[in-house]
C-alpha cells in the first residue's frame, strides 16, 4: 500500500488557508475600509519640524476648537497631486486642515507648495516617518477628521476624489460638522 508523504498536503492545505482569509475579509462589515485605532482616540502629538519657510503646527492647532483635517501627503506622491486642487478648494471654504509632509526632501516639498499653492493652515516635516508611523499611516495620501477637541472620528487612506471619496469621506466629515 503506497504511503500518502506529508508534504503533497502541504499545498492544499496553504491553498484553504488562502481561500478562508479571504472569505473572512470579504464578509467583514467594510471591507474597503482600513481601520484606525485612532478612532475615539486623541491625536497623537505632530512633529514640530516645519517645512522650509511655512507656519509649522502647534499642539494647539489638534483640538482648536474646530473640526480640523490632517493631512499626510509627499511630493513624489501622484494621489497626492491629484488631491492637490480640492485641499485648495476646502482651504478657500475656511476649512482647516493640517499638513504633514513625510518621507520627502525638504526643497521638493517645500517647491511644490510655493508652485501649485499651500492649503495647509500649518505645515510639519517628518522626513523619516515618525509621525507618520505614530498615526498609522500606511501610504500618502491619508486624511484624518479631528473634532474640536482633537479626537480622531475618521480616517481615509486615498486621495480626496471620486466615489470613494463621495461616499465614505464627505458623509463623515458632514456627520463631523454637524451637518446632517
Amino acid at each position: 500500500m503506497a504511503r500518502i508523504s506529508p508534504l503533497m498536503l502541504a499545498p492544499p492545505l496553504i491553498f484553504a488557508g488562502f481561500v478562508l482569509m479571504a472569505g473572512v475579509g470579504m464578509f467583514r462589515d467594510d471591507p474597503t475600509g482600513l481601520p484606525s485605532t485612532l478612532v475615539g482616540q486623541s491625536a497623537p502629538q505632530i512633529t514640530e519640524r516645519t517645512l522650509g519657510a511655512f507656519d509649522g503646527v502647534t499642539p494647539e492647532m489638534l483640538a482648536g476648537g474646530q473640526v480640523t483635517l490632517v493631512n499626510f501627503w509627499a511630493s513624489w506622491c501622484p494621489p497626492c497631486h491629484a488631491e492637490h486642487p480640492k485641499l485648495l478648494e476646502m482651504a478657500a471654504e475656511g476649512m482647516p486642515i493640517i499638513g504633514v509632509n513625510f518621507k520627502d526632501q525638504e526643497r521638493t516639498a517645500s517647491g511644490y507648495l510655493e508652485e501649485d499653492g499651500n492649503p495647509f493652515v500649518g505645515v510639519a516635516f517628518d522626513p523619516q516617518g515618525r509621525t507618520a508611523i505614530d498615526w498609522g499611516v500606511t501610504a500618502p495620501p491619508e486624511t484624518f477628521i479631528l473634532d474640536a477637541d482633537g479626537t480622531v472620528l475618521f480616517r481615509f487612506a486615498g486621495p480626496l476624489l471620486g466615489s470613494d471619496y463621495e461616499q465614505r469621506f464627505l458623509p463623515a466629515l458632514a456627520e463631523a460638522l454637524g451637518e446632517n
